[in-house]
């Protein structure tokens, strides 16, 4: 009747056909003299059927052979280098795209991972994880050369990058969420086209400029403006602790959670807790670190911690209370080679347009009305 395959390499189009003709699998069986198993394994791809077969159910079926059976294309490839996470298996599902002179491939993972489109399946090269390696396209590849990748933590990259796609449909974004120290650094190894930044120089009290300087040493980068937004204290609903400055997270009754090292949330918070003259490890769940604005906020509302670091826009996305510490200006960082190139300068267009401002601000906390300005454009 034909052979059992590991990996079909025949695609079948039995079934879709079966059902237009309105037929059940054990009539098709009975009229092309199968079993109603052979049938279902044909439908399946688990067995490639004989011409004489393909003949006979073609036959019944009032199409050619050609219309049932056909070879499926070999996958599109390029070649990419993995940046990320190593992936735990293989192929591993990425996202892709150009930066300048290279394709870099982002493995998906994490809670949004599993319903995120990959674009393509990484498939390993020879045991070395870092060296480019083939990836099947999922996608056409003139979308990785129309990628804009963005490091931050800012979640308004999310709707930038959606009315970017709704204004210019060649175009898109891709938002790797890190912390403002790792996304300057990820800029600095040419992971990425811009870093998001909000860091303040304790000292001097400069944001995120001296900090540019140090991570970006010896390049030419212009920082913009991309928007002001309250930092501060993500609390439970009603602030049933009474949590009213950092001061309060002292007490042996609260608890909180806390963002990594190198996040302006941190920064922030290692500074409130030194001008108290407190110290960090008195502060209950103070080793507990989460990734993002949302996850702390998650946290809280879950009760897993009466307060953390965060955003206005994070604590009002869980319905929870907040409590101001201080105002901020969250720019990007873009090197002069990627300034001028169509995704970027799409993306600067779409960021200070006013709908994508209004939708921004809707998210409370935010004042988008410096959008696009230009704080420095440092030389090399």
């Amino acid at each position: 009747m034909g052979r059992r395959v590991a990996e079909s390499t025949v695609e079948s189009h039995v079934r879709g056909r079966r059902i237009a003709s309105g037929l059940s699998q054990a009539e098709l069986a009975s009229r092309a003299g199968l079993t109603r198993q052979a049938v279902s394994a044909i439908e399946a791809g688990h067995y490639v059927p004989n011409t004489l077969v393909a003949l006979r159910l073609a036959a019944v079926l009032g199409c050619a052979v050609e219309d049932l059976f056909t070879v499926p294309d070999r996958p599109n490839q390029i070649d990419a280098e993995l940046v990320g996470d190593l992936p735990s298996a293989l192929p591993a599902r990425v996202q892709l795209a150009r930066v300048g002179q290279r394709v870099l491939a982002r493995p998906l993972g994490g809670m949004s991972g599993p319903s995120t489109t990959a674009d393509g399946l990484y498939q390993g090269h020879g045991g070395v994880p870092r060296k480019a390696a083939p990836v099947d396209l999922l996608i056409d590849q003139h979308v990785v050369e129309n990628t804009a990748v963005v490091a931050g933590c800012d979640p308004s990259l999310a709707l930038i990058g959606a009315h970017l796609t709704r204004r210019y449909p060649s175009f898109r974004l891709h938002w790797v969420q890190q912390g403002s120290l790792a996304a300057l650094r990820a800029l600095s190894r040419g992971e990425v086209h811009a870093a998001g930044s909000h860091l303040r120089d304790p000292v001097t009290g400069e944001e995120n400029v001296p900090f540019v300087r140090r991570e970006l040493a010896g390049r030419s980068t212009s920082v913009i403006t991309l928007s002001r937004w309250q930092q501060g204290l993500i609390v439970a609903r009603g602030n049933p602790k009474g949590i009213a400055s950092v001061a309060d997270l002292l007490r042996p009754d609260v608890r909180i959670v806390n963002r990594e090292v190198g996040s302006g949330c941190r920064t922030l918070l290692d500074a409130r807790i030194g001008a108290t003259g407190g110290r960090s490890e008195l502060v209950q769940g103070y080793q507990h670190e989460l990734r993002s604005h949302m996850a702390v906020a998650d946290a809280v509302a879950m009760g897993l911690a009466d307060a953390g670091p965060g955003i206005e826009a994070a604590a009002r996305a869980f319905g929870l209370g907040f409590v101001p510490l201080q105002d901020e200006r969250y720019d990007l960082v873009i090197p002069t080679e990627h300034l001028e190139t169509p995704p970027i300068q799409a993306l600067l267009e779409v960021a200070t347009s006013r709908s994508c401002r209004d939708e921004v601000e809707a998210l409370g906390g935010y004042d988008s009305s410096l959008v696009g300005t230009i704080v420095v454009e440092l030389s090399a």
